[in-house]
């Protein structure tokens, strides 16, 4: 049944209303919850990584980033928020494995380099089995993954987003410290209009965009090295100046990426030093933000 222009509206004035109260204000009676760390977790640094379409190597860029920023000295977590496709933990060595609790909290599971992960297929009983919950649900196990996890002390937590501008989304946004975004993308046309939802979205809820990392750029030629595009020239750097937002980075296509997420070797098999300048902007955000509460 379609909505009422009554209820539309009311829709409508509480999506302003929860937009502009921002992280800061956590209204009583109305907007969404902002969700609080539980008292065994000290998070640091929140960053998000979006992509505006499915298949596009979200995961792929998240779980990459993670292992640079491990690499670099920090303390690292993934919380695995497409709940309905989490591939985090398979990438990671962990299928199979299922979170713990301990004291009422969930404890996330950890991988052989020490990066701790939170995702549904730890606490599901088999890591095949269907995600098939609506929105309330998803909003409860967001903040369980989030408030109930004893994450402990991180500098970083990444957040593997869900496809699209979707509730989970929302919710996220909303609810959790984001201090910016990496946007996933591949090299097709259409990629300039579902980015555009991405950046918009972000926008709309005042999260910064830190950039925009492609994904399948090229294939390298095995014996000259020649790159070629299979998807055409890259319109990459006009995406980027279209919305205002850095480039951060261009990644091959290339069957070792999937072999190494699918024997769950990323840690260990992952080339060094693939993605310097999502990994600079993250870190140079985290250095304003760390000066920023120094001097408060």
């Amino acid at each position: 049944m379609p909505l009422s222009p009554e209820e539309e509206e009311a829709i409508r004035r509480e999506f302003e209303a929860s937009r502009k109260s921002g992280h800061e204000e956590k209204a009583a009676d109305q907007g969404p919850q902002f969700f609080e760390q539980s008292p065994k977790s000290n998070i640091q640094h929140v960053v998000g990584v979006v992509s505006g379409k499915g298949g596009v190597g979200k995961s792929l860029v998240c779980g990459m980033l993670a292992v640079e920023l491990k690499r670099r000295g920090y303390r690292v977590g993934i919380l695995d928020a497409d709940l309905t496709g989490p591939s985090i933990p398979k990438m990671f060595g962990l299928s199979g494995v299922h979170a713990t609790a301990w004291d009422n909290l969930l404890m996330p599971s950890e991988t052989v380099g020490g990066i701790k992960i939170m995702s549904a297929n730890l606490v599901l009983e088999n890591e095949t089995d269907p995600v098939i919950w609506r929105g309330p649900v998803v909003a409860g196990a967001l903040q369980q993954f989030w408030s109930q996890c004893a994450w402990g002390d991180l500098d970083f937590l990444l957040i593997d987003m869900p496809p699209g501008t979707s509730d989970v989304a929302l919710t996220v946004f909303q609810s959790l410290p984001i201090e910016g975004i990496v946007i996933v993308s591949t090299p097709q046309d259409l990629v300039q209009m579902v980015v555009g939802k991405a950046v918009k979205m972000a926008a709309m809820m005042d999260i910064p965009v830190f950039g925009i990392v492609e994904n399948m750029s090229y294939v390298e030629c095995p014996d000259c090295g020649k790159r070629i595009e299979p998807f055409g020239p890259s319109k990459l750097a006009e995406t980027a100046e279209l919305y205002g937002i850095d480039v951060l980075g261009r990644l091959p296509m290339t069957g070792d990426f999937a072999r190494m997420c699918d024997c769950g070797a990323i840690e260990t098999a992952l080339p060094e030093d693939l993605l310097p300048d999502a990994v600079l902007k993250i870190e140079t955000v985290a250095a304003f933000f760390d000066d920023a509460n120094s001097t408060d």
